[in-house]
């Protein structure tokens, strides 16, 4: 029905040029002979041209139509398995975490790490921190910027346990400190191009919406 509809169209378009072709070269002086109407094979050439072009049209539609959808690569698949996910947010705030983890972890601040951090992770940066305090040593972490910040790796558990994985490159300042407040490890003036391979958990059925990092890999 709606090719029929088509053709009934694409004829009214044939008449509206005939009638145009019509009224401009009809309109001479009475001396001046009169130009001679448009013939019916010529309409008919016309109308040929104006359905070859319509179908060509509909061939290229019906094509488009036909392209199968991009196939999701299997962490997408596993990402949107995560109700209410938005990779950009959650990057935005693994971001943020990353770098209040690392300063608050320079500083020795456990109050702000048990708040991001899981505890099983928890115990083996005190053990490092007490190793320093013990050594007298002090650390500064100056974050620089990020170059990249993506997830690598998606997994969720039969008990509703998400972890994803993010690879961080930053740039950095890190400097280790003697009690004599002289640098012992590291150059203020020398900026370092870090990858860290952080793993963040979060429990699905929970209320809580905060991801805990649970491991650190360089």
């Amino acid at each position: 029905m709606a090719h029929f509809f088509d053709i009934i169209i694409l004829l009214l378009v044939v008449v509206v040029i005939y009638s145009k072709l019509k009224s401009v070269l009809g309109t001479r002086p009475s001396e001046t002979p009169k130009a001679t109407p448009l013939s019916e094979e010529s309409a008919a050439k016309i109308f040929d041209i104006i359905m070859a072009e319509n179908a060509k049209n509909i061939q290229q539609n019906n094509v488009q139509d036909i392209t199968p959808p991009a196939e999701l690569t299997p962490l997408q698949e596993e990402l949107k398995k995560i109700p209410n996910f938005n990779e950009d947010t959650f990057l935005n705030g693994a971001r943020q975490a990353f770098e209040i983890i690392i300063t608050a972890f320079a500083k020795g601040d456990i109050e702000t790490l048990e708040a991001l951090v899981s505890p099983k992770l928890i115990k083996k940066f005190q053990e490092v921190l007490h190793q320093r305090q013990t050594d007298g040593i002090t650390a500064e972490t100056d974050l620089i910027c990020f170059r990249t910040a993506e997830i690598t790796d998606a997994k969720i558990s039969k008990n509703n346990i998400a972890k994803l994985s993010v690879k961080f490159e930053t740039e950095q300042v890190n400097l280790l400190k003697n009690s004599e407040d002289k640098v012992i490890e590291g150059d203020e003036n020398f900026v370092q191009n870090i990858t860290d391979n952080w793993t963040f958990e979060r429990n699905l059925t929970s209320t809580n919406p905060n991801w805990l990092l649970i491991s650190t890999k360089k």
